[in-house]
């Protein structure tokens, strides 16, 4: 649930100017993920006097979001008068969707072992699972180097930038298939580690 979440939302990454950078009735910031960016048009008189720059995102204001068109027609996006970089963000959405697949894999494998009950299945779904957690971990490295790609392509509108909840979603669920997938891999152990480790004592010593 965490993993498509964090994929399929578009809070990966918040841009924003400072508020006062076009009037001082409102204000413009961005955000975007894997698949789409949005704009919007928030009002400064919402937004915290303590901070400098605009937003955050989730106040209310008008907003404007479009799918980007790296893998149609293979155009970068153009956010703030800065280029995304095309590669490295379909590096990220490769590795994203890799992540699920696998994912999905894993848990067709804990389904047949459950209901068959064949063991076997627990070390294939346990290798799902670490290497889903490890792809979508590497989605995320990717991301943040898109994202400083991104803002050293252009230094004409300073920004603010910071990684939004979807990362924190995608991050977790990523130690959470590799914690998993370690468990089901000591589950498929045909020993007990903890046996291996502490064997048993006798009752009469």
């Amino acid at each position: 649930v965490l993993t498509v979440l964090g994929v399929g939302t578009e809070f990966w990454v918040e841009l924003a100017p400072a508020k006062n950078f076009y009037n001082n009735q409102t204000c413009l910031t961005a955000h975007y993920g894997l698949w789409k960016g949005c704009t919007k048009t928030l009002w400064v008189a919402d937004i915290d006097p303590d901070r400098e720059s605009c937003g955050p995102a989730e106040l209310p204001g008008e907003s404007n979001c479009t799918f980007f068109k790296f893998f149609t027609t293979g155009e970068n996006a153009v956010i703030f008068q800065k280029t995304t970089q095309k590669n490295l963000n379909v590096a990220a959405a490769m590795l994203a969707l890799f992540s699920l697949f696998l994912m999905v894999m894993g848990a067709i494998c804990i389904t047949m072992s459950l209901s068959k009950e064949i063991l076997f299945f627990l070390k294939p779904a346990s290798v799902c699972f670490v290497l889903s957690g490890v792809l979508v971990l590497l989605s995320l490295m990717v991301f943040h180097q898109s994202v400083l790609a991104f803002l050293a392509s252009d230094h004409t509108v300073p920004l603010h930038h910071e990684l939004s909840w979807s990362v924190s979603c995608v991050g977790c669920a990523g130690a959470v298939l590799i914690v998993g997938g370690v468990l089901f891999l000591l589950l498929a152990l045909p020993y007990s580690p903890w046996q291996r480790c502490l064997p048993h004592k006798d009752s009469s010593s």
